[in-house]
């Protein structure tokens, strides 16, 4: 299945293309720190590092959609990026790996986002959101160095 992704049409083009493959990734790395930046901006708040004089909702629905702009444009770049080796980023353990880190960590940012109405009510933001709110960060770093570690592992990339 990966295969036959692989060799359609416009993935040969994306991948024969030095100038078009190189504006995806440029993008696809652009979008990752956006989205993971303003992730972590909200993460940081609730540990009471950044901007303490700032509600946490309403630093959450200033950066709500510029996470969800910057991750819509992590995961299309992301899918062009894998499809052009498709099939032999799908075959290795390093991949696979930053797929479900990524996948716990987008969970861990929902979680996040559904608890914080209840988070901002209280008169100290509870031990149990700093707790999530570093296991964010935490999460995105791994999703982060096992990405930059997958082409010295595979050769892939």
């Amino acid at each position: 299945m990966w295969e036959a992704l692989q060799h359609t049409g416009w993935v040969t083009t994306l991948a024969t293309s030095r100038w078009l493959y190189g504006l995806v990734s440029v993008v696809h790395y652009s979008a990752v720190f956006f989205c993971v930046g303003t992730i972590v901006l909200l993460d940081l708040r609730i540990l009471g590092v950044a901007d303490r004089n700032q509600a946490l909702s309403v630093l959450a629905e200033q950066l709500r959609p510029w996470t969800w702009i910057g991750f819509g444009a992590v995961a299309v770049s992301g899918f062009l990026l894998f499809a052009v080796e498709a099939g032999d980023f799908a075959a290795v353990t390093p991949f696979r790996l930053k797929m479900l880190v990524i996948v716990l960590a987008v969970v861990s940012a929902l979680a996040i986002e559904w608890s914080l109405p209840k988070w901002d009510r209280a008169p100290v933001v509870p031990v149990t959101a700093r707790v999530v709110a570093l296991i964010s960060i935490l999460l995105w770093l791994g999703a982060i160095l096992v990405s930059v570690e997958i082409p010295a592992l595979t050769g892939l990339g």
